[in-house]
């Protein structure tokens, strides 16, 4: 069994709410082992049989449809994935002030050359935007409230779904996979 953690987008957001403890049994009864969650956004650390995390993201995204009554894409990483995001991000924290975030956005695929130029061309003085392997790093200089920038608008101008998490989650989700192994 090989460990993961799932990003599930659409989490306890939106009028979509469901108990942490009710998404980690819907795991298990999809016959995943070893099941926790991480705060109440839809962080999963799960084992699963499977060798590859983009079927697996499916697999997930079926299973859980109808057990949550809605889709949820789910963001499939291994833990090696995760801690090198984490770290990336962690690098960043100086460039966004005391008052800044460094958020991350799970996605798919790696961005395509377009993608890439239209994410880049969305760089102003509040956002800065940094793409990694199936991730993206937002840099906000300011508090996310003040940057006109959303997780909407960065949907629709890739044309894709993806999910964000805060960098300072992020940190403490590595730390918990290196101490589990």
């Amino acid at each position: 069994m090989a460990r993961y953690v799932a990003f599930l987008r659409a989490i306890n957001v939106g009028g979509r709410f469901i108990k942490m403890a009710a998404l980690a049994e819907h795991f298990r009864a999809l016959g995943y082992g070893d099941v926790s969650t991480c705060i109440n956004s839809g962080n999963v650390i799960f084992e699963a049989k499977a060798r590859n995390a983009r079927t697996l993201a499916a697999t997930l995204e079926s299973g859980l449809q109808p057990r949550l009554c809605f889709m949820s894409e789910a963001f499939v990483r291994t833990p090696a994935e995760v801690q090198a995001v984490a770290a990336s991000a962690a690098a960043q924290h100086g460039a966004v002030g005391h008052e800044g975030e460094v958020n991350v956005f799970f996605l798919r695929e790696a961005l395509t050359p377009e993608q890439r130029s239209v994410v880049l061309a969305l760089s102003n003085d509040t956002d800065n935007f940094m793409p990694l392997e199936r991730e993206l790093l937002w840099l906000c200089r300011t508090r996310q409230s003040a940057s006109k920038f959303s997780n909407a608008a960065l949907e629709r101008a890739l044309k894709t779904r993806c999910t964000a998490r805060r960098s300072s989650m992020l940190q403490g989700l590595a730390a918990l996979l290196a101490v589990r192994g």
